[in-house]
């Protein structure tokens, strides 16, 4: 047994007054006392003069890609060992920064599912959907999830609950990554996508759609799915989240991820958006500013209505979408609007739900993983802390070990 000590603490759900020792034997948080609690004699305990939390839980992200230009399509034609060592980068991008925990929603070949089967020492957990399921030419067609008819999404699902995926993703509509594919309306109608949904929960997945346009939205709670990733709302008139669909949204339970924590400074030194970005927010008169700005009103606007948050960053997707971008999700909320405390519960406890593992990480509880995260300063006093992490543990080991 060995403890870790700060003190100032946030739970998972609360900041601690007494801040915290946290107490480890193996792979599993034992004990959670004051940072004043005298431990047994012979129990090392490593004190730090930070905030201890919860590991960061990142719930979308593509470990097969960098982030850097086209990187993502470009995986379509990559061979399994250079798709397997980038897979092994972004993990270690991410435990640097604090994440804990992934959930990928897209890669190609179930190449994500040997890392989450057969983990190294402090390398992030990965929860895994697989190729995501798209339309013939679609959004993310080059990662190899194209299906069509009844029997092919009926065939699809099957595959991946036989390879043994955590989930079904499935791309309700176009994206900004596809040239060609539909930003302003669906991929799929409604009882296609209610086909793919039933389907996957008979065989005890969850489904996660991608939805930017608000018709897609549309077709993905018509359809009953349980997650919607993005949620943007694009029209051919902009951006539009109505009320009447956000009170829709919160009814039905529906989680959503706007995959914020895009990184300000990297998107300031590119030259331009990629092209394809670039051509869809001309086509519905979108700005890069109008929108990110947008973003926030919105995700303020998701906790007013009482809108199920998590945070994902849709981390390898762009190259302001860097692995361990996390924290700056879990920022954005506060931003939009959110108490700091609610942003970090729902970037560690609530992510951790969402992804299906409130009885293993999240939260700094006895019968835990070991799933930890110290950064430099007063987290409460000074939210930016959080992207400053001095020490990491995963599943009881630390990431300096």
């Amino acid at each position: 047994m060995h403890a870790w000590r700060a003190p100032r603490a946030f739970d998972g759900h609360r900041f601690l007054p007494g801040g915290a020792t946290v107490l480890v034997e193996g792979e599993r948080i034992v004990g959670v006392e004051p940072a004043d609690f005298a431990v047994p004699h012979d129990c090392p305990v490593t004190a730090y003069d930070a905030t201890l939390l919860p590991g960061l839980v990142d719930a979308h992200v593509h470990l097969v890609s960098d982030g850097s230009v086209g990187a993502l399509e470009r995986v379509g034609v990559q061979d399994d060992d250079a798709i397997d060592a980038q897979v092994a980068r972004s993990l270690a991008a991410q435990a640097a920064a604090g994440v804990t925990t992934v959930r990928d929603l897209g890669d190609r070949g179930y190449r994500t599912l040997p890392f989450r089967d057969a983990p190294g020492p402090a390398t992030p957990r990965v929860v895994a959907a697989g190729p995501p399921i798209t339309t013939p030419g679609g959004h993310c067609h080059y990662l190899g999830g194209e299906a069509a008819t009844d029997a092919e999404l009926t065939a699809a699902v099957h595959e991946r609950a036989d390879r043994g995926v955590d989930l079904v993703k499935v791309m309700a509509g176009g994206g900004f990554l596809t040239p060609g594919s539909d930003m302003i309306g669906a991929q799929f109608a409604v009882e296609a996508l209610r086909l793919v949904v039933v389907t996957a929960h008979d065989r005890g997945l969850p489904v996660l759609a991608h939805a930017h346009s608000a018709v897609a939205i549309e077709v993905a709670l018509a359809a009953g799915v349980d997650g919607i990733e993005h949620f943007t709302g694009v029209t051919a008139d902009g951006a539009v989240l109505s009320d009447d669909l956000l009170e829709r949204t919160a009814a039905a339970g529906v989680v959503v991820d706007p995959t914020m924590g895009n990184d300000p400074a990297v998107l300031a030194l590119l030259p331009t958006p990629p092209p394809a970005v670039v051509e869809i927010m001309a086509r519905v008169g979108l700005d890069i500013e109008a929108f990110f700005a947008q973003r926030y009103v919105d995700v303020g606007r998701m906790r007013s209505h009482g809108v199920r948050v998590v945070p994902g960053v849709d981390a390898g997707a762009a190259p302001t979408k860097a692995h361990g971008n996390a924290w700056r999700a879990v920022l954005d909320l506060a931003t939009a609007g959110w108490p700091l405390a609610e942003a970090l519960a729902a970037g560690t406890s609530g992510a951790a739900d969402a992804c299906g593992l409130a009885a293993e990480t999240g939260v700094l509880r006895p019968g835990l993983a070991a799933d930890l995260l110290v950064v430099d300063g007063d987290l409460a006093a000074d939210p930016t802390a959080l992207g400053r992490p001095v020490e990491v543990m995963v599943r009881g080991v630390p990431l300096s070990a």
